[in-house]
């Protein structure tokens, strides 16, 4: 009797994986509550997509909900139609990829020899360096000192004052000190290979995830953020894609109750189906370069997880 049991729970393949045949409850409810995550994230955006080809009149009557209705590119025409949103793209793109650059490299020069214990006073240099995740300055003072260093209303007060992460770096700096062996150090050393030659020849082939996971990271922050785009520049050629459609926006609210007293008013985009482009604008560049990273990103948020 348990051997026919055995047979009807678990059969095994060629290669000796098993497989359960028998569905628990609990493995419903488990299904159950994924499937439910996935919507939060799968149905919002579905919402907005609809919303960004919908007529005026049926998003702002709150009709439009998963399907688009009266199918109109009248807010795409007018995204991809201004020139200067089309020059902020690139831009944003050039200091994304700039900022990114960066970042990793200040990252991996702090969190490299943090994770060696012959380095002296590593502790006091870690807690020292980990102080600007819990406390800053401010924006008046942060603003004062980008004056002093004459920075402000150039490309680089959007790149240099963030490219160094505590979070990111104490991420990495766990990642080298539980997989990279300290034996190939070592064995590296008496073949007279110098620390640098280590790091750019042993230490960076094999964290090649964390290395993905962490420029992700660096990218989407960058991406997403325009605050300091905001505070410290003025000039127009500076002005970052989530700048510019925040203000896209913000004119677009200004002149909706013009723009729906005009008999035109058809033709104009309403600002929740302008703000519903602009969602997808900005998405897709990072959806697009997302499964590429995947595999990677996986394994870097594994880090800690399961102990070998």
């Amino acid at each position: 009797m348990a051997k026919n049991r055995q047979a009807v729970e678990v059969t095994t393949s060629a290669g000796g994986a098993h497989a359960v045949n028998k569905f628990r409850i609990s493995d419903f409810v488990m299904m159950f509550i994924i499937v439910i995550l996935c919507a939060t994230c799968v149905l919002p955006f579905n919402h907005e997509a609809a919303k960004t080809i919908s007529g005026n009149t049926a998003v702002m009557s709150k009709s439009v909900y998963f399907w688009p209705k009266d199918v109109t590119l009248d807010a795409f025409k007018r995204v991809f139609g201004d020139d200067s949103m089309m020059y902020s793209m690139r831009f944003s793109v050039i200091v994304t990829l700039i900022f990114t650059l960066f970042g990793m490299i200040a990252c991996t020069c702090a969190a490299y020899p943090l994770s060696k214990k012959r380095l002296k006073g590593r502790t006091v240099i870690t807690f020292l360096l980990m102080v600007p995740m819990y406390f800053s300055a401010g924006i008046i003072p942060s603003y004062l000192l980008y004056y002093n260093l004459h920075v402000l209303d150039t490309m680089w007060v959007l790149i240099l004052p963030l490219i160094y992460s505590p979070f990111n770096m104490l991420i990495m700096k766990n990642f080298f000190q539980s997989t990279i062996p300290d034996s190939l150090e070592e064995s590296a050393f008496l073949d007279g290979a110098t620390n640098f030659q280590i790091l750019r020849m042993i230490v960076l082939p094999l964290s090649k995830p964390i290395i993905a996971t962490l420029s992700l990271f660096y990218a989407v922050g960058r991406w997403n953020s325009y605050a300091d785009n905001m505070y410290f520049t003025r000039a127009s050629n500076l002005k970052l894609i989530q700048y510019k459609l925040y203000q896209l926006v913000a004119s677009a609210t200004e002149a909706q109750t013009a723009s729906l007293a005009d008999a035109g008013a058809v033709t104009q985009a309403a600002p929740e189906v302008l703000q519903a482009a602009s969602i997808m604008f900005v998405t897709i560049p990072i959806i697009i370069i997302y499964p590429f990273l995947q595999k990677y990103f996986v394994q870097g948020t594994m880090i800690g997880a399961v102990k070998g």
